[in-house]
């Protein structure tokens, strides 16, 4: 017998915990189907069809036929976010290569447009895959990491550059790295219940720490700071108009 259960992949890094959390307190975890996945691999689950909704990439918005944002809440940050970040061991000036992490779509493009609109500097681009050795990276060389294996890393090289900062001193917006996103028509009764999980789990962080705060990378303290301070899930007019400001550049 076919599950009638609408599938659901979500981005698998802390940034996610409290949708996580409220999907699970709020047992709308059990009407559906959730997986968790890099955030290019849920932006291919979508578009292919093998899931009906996702935490996607906003550059992979364009990628999914007749797509629909449909709820109130994103991935996105007013200045520095932390868990995106150019990291090299030479100063900014001299760099010449960035190997770009393959599990993104939106903050590739992201340090692209950048480069183009906002260094006004060209780079040698490397995409990366599975395996690639992000830290022995060559001198004049610099990666774009993204998740929580920022926290990692970071103190492995000598200079970083916060994505999300950049891009709010070029367009004084915040950003918008991912959103839910659905491949066809739902219910509006399952939707209105979907986003009332998500303000939930957004709604209740100091939970979300206590029950996240020892599994991951980034733990307790961290956890709590990382999510107040840096993330910012609200879908709000600005993010909608960085999201419209972002595809366009894209595009281009």
């Amino acid at each position: 017998m076919i599950s009638s259960k609408v599938k659901v992949s979500a981005v698998k890094y802390a940034n996610t915990y409290p949708f996580i959390h409220g999907l699970n307190k709020t047992g709308f975890d059990r009407k559906i189907i959730l997986t968790t996945d890099h955030p290019a691999e849920c932006a291919r689950k979508l578009a292919e069809g093998s899931v009906d909704v996702g935490l996607i990439p906003v550059a992979a918005l364009p990628q999914v036929k007749d797509y629909r944002i449909i709820t109130d809440y994103c991935l996105g940050a007013y200045g520095k976010v932390r868990t995106v970040l150019l990291l090299s061991n030479c100063p900014f000036p001299d760099i010449q290569r960035i190997h770009l992490d393959y599990r993104s779509l939106s903050s590739v493009n992201l340090a692209r447009i950048l480069a183009r609109n906002f260094w006004k500097k060209e780079f040698m681009w490397n995409n990366t895959s599975e395996g690639f050795d992000f830290i022995n990276i060559g001198d004049t060389e610099a990666v774009v990491l993204i998740g929580d294996q920022c926290f990692e890393f970071e103190n492995r090289f000598i200079y970083k550059t916060d994505l999300a900062e950049e891009w709010f001193r070029f367009t004084g917006l915040p950003f918008a790295f991912a959103c839910w996103t659905a491949n066809r028509d739902l219910d509006q009764g399952f939707l209105d219940e979907f986003n009332l999980a998500l303000k939930y789990g957004v709604e209740h962080i100091p939970e979300v720490v206590e029950r996240f705060g020892s599994t991951g990378v980034i733990k307790g303290a961290g956890l709590s700071e990382y999510l107040t301070k840096n993330m910012n899930f609200d879908l709000n007019d600005d993010k909608r108009k960085a999201i419209d400001l972002f595809l366009e550049l894209m595009a281009k």
